[in-house]
């Protein structure tokens, strides 16, 4: 049934996860909307190229890692490892997505066409720096944090120092809870030779710098606050992130990993969800 095919290619790429980036990409354009109105169309095309681009930085992710895939317990009944779908269909999959990209970018002016390729190739270099680096965490939310400020490009036609602060943000929280994540695999990115932070300088300092980041995640979102002369309706939003943060590093302890997968699905969804609905609330009423 196509149904199930398509569901396969959703579990794929994790469809699910586009709600980490895509409400801060949604929040770039809210900003930029206040001094330039951004058309139906632009805000169109932002849309289906973050969609395109993410969905081919896992699919090429899925391919890259597929012998890794196979052998990790974690990860073997994925759709590619477990047979469900093809190399070859995924492949044609990455293309097709990379290809949706870069004329995405094009239908949003020459400047994002031009950026488009190497912005792709970050997305994609990402998935073998697990490889040779502990900074694999920073260079995902470096890849990631890039949505943001490709927005804003779009949305105004200009670069504007403000909304890298956003992108910064954006960046320490991937990289932050990547690293919590990334705990659940210590013991087969060990014996695999993968140089994620959790297996390379042990769980407890690999939390350490995961609430480090988050913190700085915090700074830069109260940053945004000041330089873009947000309201008190902001600030009541930011607060409720910053509990969140809290709770969910207080979910996840070095001796308790049991509940990685709720702060990662669950709490980090509400996140991003909050700083959009934050912004755009704050936006609508001062």
């Amino acid at each position: 049934m196509w149904i199930d095919q398509v569901k396969s290619y959703g579990r794929l790429i994790k469809f699910s996860h586009t709600v980490f980036a895509l409400p801060f990409a949604l929040a770039a354009v809210l900003l930029a909307n206040r001094q330039d109105p951004v058309s139906w169309f632009t805000l169109w095309w932002i849309v289906v190229a973050m969609a395109a681009a993410r969905s081919a930085a896992m699919g090429f992710n899925r391919l890259a890692d597929y012998e890794y895939d196979r052998l990790n317990p974690r990860t073997s009944n994925r759709p590619l490892t477990a047979g469900q779908i093809p190399v070859k269909s995924v492949l044609v999959f990455v293309v097709v997505s990379s290809l949706v990209f870069v004329a995405s970018a094009a239908m949003l002016g020459r400047t994002c066409f031009l950026l488009s390729i190497p912005v792709l190739a970050v997305l994609l270099l990402y998935s073998y720096t697990k490889r040779f680096t502990t900074l694999s965490h920073l260079f995902l939310g470096f890849a990631i944090g890039l949505a943001p400020t490709g927005a804003w490009v779009a949305a105004s036609g200009t670069l504007d120092y403000r909304i890298l602060l956003l992108s910064g943000a954006l960046m320490t929280y991937i990289a932050g809870f990547d690293i919590l994540y990334a705990c659940q695999d210590v013991d087969f990115d060990r014996q695999a030779g993968l140089y994620s932070l959790p297996a390379r300088r042990g769980i407890r300092k690999a939390l350490a710098i995961s609430t480090i980041l988050h913190l700085m995640t915090f700074l830069f979102l109260f940053s945004i606050y000041f330089v873009f002369d947000l309201g008190p309706i902001y600030l009541g939003f930011l607060v409720l992130i910053t509990l969140l943060l809290v709770i969910e590093h207080k979910l996840v302890k070095p001796g308790d990993l049991d509940h990685v997968n709720f702060a990662f699905f669950h709490i980090n969804s509400v996140i991003s969800v909050l700083l959009f609905l934050g912004i755009w609330t704050d936006i609508s009423f001062f």
